[in-house]
């Protein structure tokens, strides 16, 4: 089939099988004017409540601690989080120039449907296609200046929104967010054969609530089943793998605002990997 006369030549717009079809295309997104963003890590879990935006927090705090200038983009637009685990209670303004982000007290940049949400407690009624579009245009949209590593808080599964960010944010690894139990071993090769089908590295996995450590005689007892993230690690060639406990005091820090003040070397070896660039495209 040769070219038609009428060709546009936006291949990305075109369901023609033709012979001078352009591929492969690019659905990257321009970001925002002024913006600079050197390293962009996604958080992604195969199924909810297996603490992926607790991840993303510690991580991304982690990295500011070292010095870097950080930023959480929450791409989880129905279930948003990010901005009470930071006590931010402020909302985002604009000028002329585009959305700006909020900021935590040590100066990480934080963007979240709730910023622009009247109340929190407002629910976001959205079908998929706004939902992806308001990830992207918080990538396009938002000023967020000049950053060395922005964590991608993304909601769970691998529908659209984590489509749209792989496609449409220049993602440079994920890092998957699993619990102990067997059935989400399952749902962790989903999200890690989605990665692999975009060409996306994982840098590592994290298995949140592995154990409870005693603390009288520190002896780790698993409540949630034996671990596994050893045997998924191994099972797709991942290199990294960190574990957090079950901690009370991680609950408490996270509705009080001051995740950013906790300490814990639970991700430290994670950080330093993905300091060091492992997982690089």
């Amino acid at each position: 089939m040769h070219e038609s006369e009428n060709c546009s030549h936006n291949c990305r717009e075109c369901g023609s099988d033709c012979a001078e079809r352009r591929e492969p295309q690019s659905f990257l997104e321009e970001p925002n004017a002024g913006t600079h963003v050197k390293k962009v890590i996604g958080i992604v879990s195969g199924k909810g409540g297996v603490g992926k935006s607790l991840v993303t927090s510690l991580l991304a705090s982690a990295m500011q601690k070292k010095g870097y200038r950080c930023a959480i983009l929450d791409a989880d637009i129905t279930g948003p989080s990010i901005p009470r685990m930071f006590g931010i209670r402020k909302k985002a303004v604009s000028n002329e120039t585009g959305i700006l982000p909020a900021e935590t007290k040590d100066g990480m940049k934080i963007m979240s449907v709730n910023l622009l949400l009247e109340h929190d407690t407002d629910p976001v009624v959205w079908r998929g296609p706004l939902i992806a579009g308001t990830v992207k245009q918080f990538w396009t949209d938002v000023c967020w200046g000049d950053v060395d590593y922005m964590f991608v808080d993304m909601p769970p599964g691998t529908g659209d929104v984590p489509l749209t960010v792989f496609q449409s944010l220049p993602v440079d690894g994920i890092v998957v967010v699993t619990s102990p139990q067997e059935l989400v071993g399952m749902i962790v090769g989903k999200a890690v054969k989605m990665a692999e089908m975009l060409h996306i590295p994982v840098i590592g996995i994290v298995e949140n609530m592995a154990y409870f450590e005693c603390p009288s005689c520190h002896e780790k007892h698993f409540i949630f089943g034996e671990s596994h993230v050893k045997q998924s690690a191994a099972e797709y060639e991942i290199g990294m793998t960190a574990q957090i406990p079950v901690e009370p005091r991680l609950a408490s820090v996270c509705d009080s605002g001051c995740i950013a003040d906790f300490e814990a070397g639970w991700l430290s070896g994670l950080a330093e990997g993905i300091e060091a660039g492992d997982g690089k495209k």
